[in-house]
C-alpha cells in the first residue's frame, strides 16, 4: 500500500471527502484506488491562528509502479500464535491470578494458543462491579474486595480507558485489535491518543470474559488467593478462598502468571512472606486537580479555528535541579470526575474517570510528586506500601472521617491557607468534599514541589493556576510502589511464578500492562514442560 502522509485539514469532513481531498493531492487517479484506511489522526494546534487536523493514510492501487514519487506502507501484521505442537495444546492450565488488563490479555494469548486458562480474582464481575461502586459513591458501604481498584477489567476500567504508553512494542497494535473486535471504536486504531471510555471499557471486559469461556477458559470471581505451596523453590499451587461461602480451595498448577495490581497489599505481604524476591521502587504521589473544560479548550485551542474539536487533553512536567524532585501530570481526564478509589476502609484515594465522550464540564488531571525509597521509614520491600497508606489514611481524617475527600482552591494551597469557599469550579468527587488545608497532610517535599510546579504549569498552560481550580487529595496509586523480581525468562525466584503487570512493577497504564500480559503468556508457554499436572481440590 502507499502511504501518504502529512494531509493537513482545516474543517469538519466525512471520509470519502478525505480520500478526496489525500488522492488530490499526490495525484492518484480515483480509478486506481482498490481500497484505503487511515494509519493516524492528530491535532497540531502548536500555532493558534493554524490549527488542524493532520492525517496519515494507506491507500492500495491497481499497480503502485505508477507511483515511484509515493512512500510504501510500512505496516506488519502481528499475531501471539507459537508455534506448539497439538499435543501440548491439550496438556493443562496455567493459572492467572487477577482479571486486570495483564491477566485478561495474557488469558487471551493462552486461548489463541489452545492453552484454556484458569483465572482467580477476588473481585467480582465487571457488571457487579459497578453496581459496588456506584453504591460507594453514592454514599454507601465500602466492598474491599469490589471497587475501583479491584475487581474484572483491573483499576483501568474506571478511567480513561487511555491507550497511550511510552513503550515501543508490536504488541501495541495486536493489543488495540483486540479491544476493536471485542467492541472499541475503530478509531483507537489511528488516533494518536486513543481512548475508550468506562462507559465502553465495562462492555467489552465482559466481551472479553465471555469470549475466553466459550474457549474453554474458567473464572472463578469472589476467588482471593491467601497462599502459595511452594516445594523446593517452584510453584505447586495456590489456596483461594471463596469470599461467598468462606471455604478453601487449592488450585494445582506449575504455571502462574501473578498479575495482582498496583493495590494488592496483602497479596504483596504474603509474597514478602513466602521469599519472593521484591524490591522497593519508585512511584509518585499527589493530588488531582480539576479545571473547566472550557478553559482547558479555549487555552489549547485558541478561538479562532472553526473544526469541531474534542475535548483538549494536556501533559506537563516539571523538575527542580536543586531538589532533584519532578512533577508532572498523570492520567489526564478531558471532560472527567475525580473518582473515590480507596480499596481499604479508613482511607482517601483519588483517580480520574472519563466517559468516551468526555462530556463532564470539567477536566482533572493528577499531579505527582516522585517518592523515592530514599523518603521511606524503613528498608523493607514494603515500606512504599506503609508510605502510602499513611497518607491516604492522613487526608480521611481531614476529610471527616466519613469518606468525603478533602479539597482545596488553588489559590489558597499556594497561600497554604484553608478555603472556606468554592468558586467556579465545582468539585466532581462523590460522595462528598470537606474543604481544607492539604498542606497540613502533604510531606514537606511534596507540597513544596507542587507549588513550584503549578506555577511553572501555569506559564505553559495560562489557565492551570486559575484560583478556583480545585485540588482533591490524595492520589497515592499511580503505580506500584514494589517491584517483584524476574529474570530472562520472566520468572521471578520461584521457578514458575510469572510476576506481571502494574502490581509486579513491570507496566504503567492498560496498554502497557496488556503487553506484558502477552508477554508472560509467551514466556510461560516457551518455557512450560506441559506436565499434565492440573486440578482443583476442596479442603
Amino acid at each position: 500500500m502507499l502511504r501518504l502522509n502529512n494531509i493537513k485539514i482545516y474543517e469538519d469532513i466525512s471520509d470519502d471527502e478525505l480520500l478526496e481531498f489525500a488522492i488530490k493531492k499526490f495525484k492518484i487517479k480515483k480509478t486506481d484506488v482498490l481500497e484505503w484506511h487511515i494509519v493516524k489522526k492528530s491535532i497540531d494546534a502548536r500555532k493558534k491562528n493554524d490549527v488542524h487536523y493532520n492525517y496519515t493514510i494507506d491507500v492500495k492501487v491497481k499497480d503502485e509502479s505508477a507511483y515511484p514519487f509515493i512512500d510504501k506502507s510500512k505496516e506488519k501484521d502481528f499475531s501471539c500464535l507459537i508455534n506448539i505442537s497439538e499435543k501440548n495444546k491439550l496438556l493443562g492450565s496455567p493459572i492467572i491470578i487477577g482479571a486486570g488488563p495483564a491477566g485478561l490479555f495474557a488469558a487471551l494469548t493462552f486461548i489463541e494458543n489452545g492453552i484454556c486458562p484458569i483465572i482467580l480474582e477476588q473481585g467480582k464481575t465487571v457488571e457487579e462491579r459497578k453496581k459496588d461502586v456506584d453504591n460507594f459513591s453514592n454514599g454507601g458501604k465500602l466492598n474491599t474486595f469490589s471497587n475501583i481498584q479491584f475487581g474484572e477489567g483491573g483499576a483501568g476500567t474506571f478511567s480513561d480507558g487511555k491507550l497511550t504508553t511510552g513503550i515501543n512494542s508490536p504488541f501495541c497494535a495486536y493489543v488495540l485489535r483486540q479491544f476493536v473486535k471485542f467492541g472499541a471504536p475503530e478509531q483507537i486504531l489511528y488516533l494518536a491518543k486513543p481512548h475508550i471510555g468506562t462507559d465502553n471499557l465495562l462492555e467489552i471486559v465482559k466481551n472479553i470474559r465471555n469470549y475466553i469461556i466459550s474457549k474453554g477458559g474458567k473464572f472463578y470471581f469472589n476467588t482471593k488467593v491467601i497462599d502459595f505451596n511452594i516445594s523446593n523453590g517452584k510453584i505447586k499451587s495456590v489456596l483461594a478462598k471463596d469470599l461467598i461461602d468462606g471455604s478453601i480451595n487449592e488450585f494445582i498448577s506449575d504455571n502462574v502468571i501473578l498479575a495482582i495490581g498496583h493495590s494488592s497489599r496483602d497479596t504483596f505481604r504474603k509474597i514478602y512472606e513466602k521469599n519472593f524476591l521484591i524490591e522497593p521502587k519508585n512511584f509518585s504521589v499527589g493530588l488531582r486537580i480539576e479545571h473547566l473544560q472550557s478553559d482547558i479548550n479555549k487555552t489549547q485551542y485558541g478561538t479562532s479555528t472553526s473544526l469541531n474539536l474534542p475535548p483538549s487533553e494536556y501533559k506537563l512536567a516539571y523538575h527542580n535541579n536543586s531538589t532533584g524532585r519532578s512533577c508532572y501530570t498523570f492520567c489526564m481526564c478531558p471532560g472527567g470526575f475525580v473518582m473515590a478509589s480507596n480499596s481499604d476502609d479508613g482511607e482517601i484515594v483519588t483517580n480520574g474517570m472519563s466517559r468516551f465522550l468526555r462530556d463532564g464540564i470539567n477536566a482533572n488531571s493528577a499531579i505527582l510528586v516522585n517518592v523515592t525509597p530514599d523518603d521511606f521509614d524503613s528498608s523493607s520491600p514494603l515500606a512504599g506500601v506503609d508510605f502510602q497508606k499513611r497518607l491516604e489514611q492522613k487526608a480521611f481524617v481531614l476529610g471527616g472521617f466519613n469518606y468525603y475527600a478533602p479539597i482545596q482552591r488553588v489559590e489558597d494551597f499556594l497561600k497554604d491557607q484553608k478555603s472556606n469557599h468554592i468558586g467556579k469550579v465545582l468539585p466532581t468527587y462523590m460522595p462528598g468534599t470537606t474543604l481544607s488545608n492539604l498542606n497540613e497532610i502533604l510531606p514537606d517535599f511534596v507540597s513544596s514541589t507542587l507549588k513550584e510546579a503549578i506555577n511553572y504549569f501555569d506559564s505553559k498552560l495560562n489557565c492551570f493556576a486559575e484560583p478556583d481550580s480545585i485540588l482533591t487529595g490524595v492520589e497515592t496509586r499511580s503505580s506500584s510502589p514494589i517491584r517483584i523480581l524476574r529474570n530472562e525468562n520472566l520468572n521471578s525466584n520461584i521457578t514458575g511464578i510469572y510476576p506481571c503487570g502494574e502490581g509486579a512493577g513491570y507496566a504503567g497504564g492498560i496498554m502497557s500492562a496488556a503487553v506484558d500480559g502477552i508477554k508472560c503468556a509467551v514466556a510461560c508457554i516457551k518455557n512450560w514442560n506441559y506436565k499434565n499436572n492440573i486440578g482443583i481440590l476442596l479442603i
